[in-house]
């Protein structure tokens, strides 16, 4: 059963792409794929060395040669490279990237090093912005945390306020934080280490998961944090691991641990004999993954890690902190992917040596890198930059600063350099990044039900990608193919237009009328599409594409010459006088809604 389970998850994480071929799909073999839009037209997840309309043969469409492929043409390197390692450019971030160096290449490489040097960048205004609001739970202990939303025995949504406020915060932190890579490297770990947030036990004591154990080491040591994981309240209840005693094992968190946190399924061996298993290419001193047999040895190995929750045998304690509990352990011997762990170890140790084991494995190391350079470059990883990042995940895998190290080592590696085209955003993703280059100024709050911030949450979730809120223990999907289904990009679009429409007491959510009004002197319709092109893209697309948009935006006025006036009047006798406000806003909405925006 947990044979035919694992080979569905792979089957899931590897889909067909297709190449639209003058609107006719065509099976490209087992390349990632990538979204279809509105014209017919799809992204190809391979590099979009060049536009191919005369027949020549696309790097990596296989067979077809010819047939016209559409493609997008890629856009400058500030913008390739912000799309992939913050939540979007703005004009404000790419003029900052620009401004780091003489060439692309050092200009990647002083920004990641600024990125990563993320306490000395000041981010004080995301802190004001988030101390105007009404979060209330941010700064609680996990006692109080336990006191106020647990042992009251309060209704649903005071119990999950704690998860509830992070998740909106997410919303805040992407959009507005200068610290962009690190923020991205949070969604990550999150992602990696996933936890429900409105799980009926893990979501009251979210605000501790995300605040203390996430953020303080997501560009620091994978052992620390893997321990930090191990240890918080919300994993162990999540995957059940605080009533692992020594007379009911449970084996869930320890099943996961290797499959989703460390080693990955593709190490997974069944019910293989431990003693069989060929040893790891890279270090000969180990198995080369695990068995259900090393999964049962784990779970016993973690056996008293749980909870202050007043259990009925020790109902005084009842704070919901983490305690180690010796009476609920197995104390004898174990033997956990090849290394022996003797009886009567001292508290803790088993755990504790199963992590170090785990940490230090290489095909932690390859699964590791490949799921960040996933994230951060390409669906279709490198098997050469996998090789090159594990080595240095390995070879600082004690060190305090291994997770930053990796990531420089990926981030300013060639296949990063060149990326483009390889990723589609996510819903998250993609709503944060017209809030970013729409000027937004508009900061998501808790509120009360029916205003804005809870119908803006409500909508999000309508994409299927509300922050924290994947029901299985592997995180959302990180490939394009999960994403392309029609429910995912409707709703997305569906979103993306009303955030167009929106306000909130007054003001609008993306004030585009505003910053029109204060950015393009003279309103052609041509330029106002460039200017707004510009703004969401970073560039200006294709001159077909632009023509759509000025034809759209004049009406039956000339694009070029005739000048939109300044009102939203009605005019139906007279469309380049018609709701000239409404149909700016909807000029942008189809930008946003465009293939260029909706690749990375």
């Amino acid at each position: 059963m947990k044979q035919s389970i694992l080979a569905a998850r792979r089957m899931r994480a590897q889909p067909r792409a297709t190449f639209w071929v003058r609107n006719r799909p065509v099976q490209a073999g087992n390349k990632t794929l990538a979204q279809r839009y509105g014209d017919g037209r799809r992204i190809a997840a391979q590099p979009f060395q060049r536009s191919v309309a005369d027949g020549t043969q696309l790097a990596g469409a296989g067979a077809i040669s010819s047939a016209e492929i559409l493609t997008l043409a890629p856009p400058p390197f500030a913008v390739r490279m912000l799309r992939n390692l913050s939540f979007g450019p703005t004009p404000a971030t790419i003029a900052e990237f620009n401004a780091l160096g003489s060439t692309d290449v050092q200009r990647l490489a002083n920004w990641v090093d600024w990125q990563l040097d993320w306490r000395n960048i000041d981010d004080g205004a995301l802190d004001a912005r988030i101390a105007a609001q009404d979060y209330t739970t941010l700064a609680k202990s996990v006692p109080q945390l336990w006191a106020d939303h647990v042992v009251p025995n309060p209704d649903w949504l005071v119990r999950l306020r704690p998860a509830f406020e992070i998740q909106r915060l997410q919303w805040v932190r992407a959009t507005y934080s200068r610290r962009q890579l690190r923020e991205m490297v949070v969604a990550f770990w999150h992602n990696h280490f996933h936890v429900q947030g409105t799980h009926w036990s893990a979501g009251p004591l979210f605000v501790h998961y995300d605040r203390d154990v996430i953020r303080p080491n997501a560009l620091g040591n994978f052992r620390t944090m893997l321990e930090a994981v191990a240890s918080s309240p919300s994993m162990l209840y999540y995957l059940n691991n605080n009533s692992n005693t020594r007379n009911g094992p449970n084996e869930n968190y320890a099943r996961e641990l290797m499959e989703l946190h460390t080693l990955g399924a593709m190490h997974y061996f069944g019910f293989a004999d431990p003693a069989t298993l060929p040893r790891d290419p890279m270090d000969a001193n180990v198995p080369a993954g695990y068995t259900d047999i090393d999964v049962y040895e784990v779970a016993r190995a973690f056996t008293g890690w749980t909870v202050r929750d007043g259990h009925w045998q020790f109902p005084a304690e009842n704070d919901g902190t983490f305690t180690y509990r010796h009476t609920w352990h197995d104390t004898n011997a174990k033997t956990v992917l090849g290394m022996s762990l003797p009886a009567n170890q001292t508290a803790m140790k088993d755990g504790r040596d199963v992590l170090d084991r785990l940490a230090s494995h290489p095909a932690t190391a390859r699964f590791v890198c490949t799921k960040l350079i996933r994230r951060f470059v390409t669906d279709a990883p490198p098997a050469s930059l996998v090789a090159s990042a594990a080595q240095v995940f390995r070879q600082n895998w004690q060190a305090p600063n291994q997770i930053e190290l990796v990531l420089r080592h990926i981030l300013n590696s060639t296949a990063m350099f060149n990326t483009w085209g390889q990723k589609v955003r996510r819903p998250f993703d993609s709503l944060v990044a017209a809030m970013r280059a729409g000027g937004s100024d508009w900061t998501l709050r808790m509120g009360a039900d029916g205003d804005t911030s809870s119908h803006f949450a409500w909508l999000a979730g309508l994409t299927g990608h509300t922050p924290f809120n994947w029901a299985p223990p592997n995180g959302y999907p990180d490939v394009a193919g999960a994403w392309s289904g029609s429910s995912a990009i409707a709703m997305t679009w569906k979103m993306l237009n009303w955030l167009t429409e929106a306000s909130d007491n007054g003001s609008a959510l993306l004030p585009v009328v505003a910053l029109t009004r204060a950015n393009v002197p003279t309103w052609t319709a041509n330029a106002l599409v460039d200017y707004w092109c510009m703004r969401l893209l970073g560039y200006l697309p294709a001159p077909e594409r632009r023509q759509t948009l000025a034809k759209f935006m004049a009406q039956n006025g000339d694009p070029a010459t005739y000048v939109i006036t300044d009102t939203d009047a009605w005019a139906g006798n007279d469309l380049k006088r018609h709701y000239n406000h409404q149909r700016l806003r909807s000029m942008v909405s189809l930008i946003m809604l465009s293939p260029e925006f909706m690749s990375r």
